[in-house]
């Protein structure tokens, strides 16, 4: 009698180390980030700069980089957070 194994390729899944983090270029907060300091750039370029504000600039550009200001820190702040949630364990008892 022969020995007949079967392979079920469903059931094969990809081992994921729970300790890595992505890099933080390739997070979706990062792209979030991005395009959030964009629309504020082009915001503050657009707004107050017709005359039906009697020449005030309603969001000039020193608002525009307290904002882009807030939103780095903000940034830093949660990979702080997701970096502060890996736990590197070393089997290494040198």
């Amino acid at each position: 009698m022969a020995n007949t194994q079967t392979h079920n390729d469903h059931n094969t899944t990809t081992v994921r180390n729970a300790n890595d983090i992505k890099v933080s270029t390739r997070t979706l907060e990062f792209a979030v980030y991005v395009l959030a300091v964009i629309a504020t750039i082009i915001t503050a370029a657009v707004v107050g700069d017709n005359a039906s504000e009697n020449g005030v600039d309603a969001f000039n550009a020193a608002q525009a980089m307290e904002y882009i200001t807030f939103l780095t820190v903000g940034l830093m702040v949660a990979r702080g957070l997701a970096k502060s949630g890996h736990r590197g364990h070393s089997n290494n008892n040198a």
